[in-house]
């Protein structure tokens, strides 16, 4: 009487096309995050031990330490800034914008821009900070 043997088949998971798509969305990743570019104005951001990291919005203010006023990387007038603001948002009551002025800017500047921020339409406005 012949018994026939089991065969032990050992099972061997090829994992060379997971580490295919790894390695192409690691470079995908990489590629992608040093394409997003801070803008080249350039301002020094007070700093601030509360501050809270959030995604970049398309509206941003910004404000040069010479007292520049900067919408979507143009230079503005500060009279003109209302009607941009308005002209750029889609909801009035959810749309967010935020005002990035330099450390050294004048206060001044800053709060006219606020009120023409304000007076825009917009409810939800932040100042932007940096983490110490």
């Amino acid at each position: 009487m012949e018994f026939e043997r089991r065969r032990h088949d050992h099972s061997h998971v090829n994992i060379a096309a997971l580490v295919d798509v790894v390695f192409l969305l690691l470079l995908f990743f990489m590629l992608t995050s040093h394409l997003m570019q801070e803008p080249a104005i350039k301002i020094k951001l007070p700093e601030s031990k509360t501050a809270e990291y959030q995604k970049e919005e398309i509206k941003t203010i910004y404000i040069s330490k010479e007292g520049d006023v900067f919408f979507r990387d143009v230079k503005v007038n500060l009279k003109d800034l209302q009607s941009l603001v308005k002209g750029a948002l889609k909801d009035d009551g959810h749309d967010f914008v935020k005002i990035k002025a330099d450390k050294e800017s004048d206060v001044g500047v800053l709060v006219s821009v606020i009120d023409e921020v304000r007076l825009a339409g917009v409810k939800n406005y932040s100042i932007v900070t940096e983490r110490k």
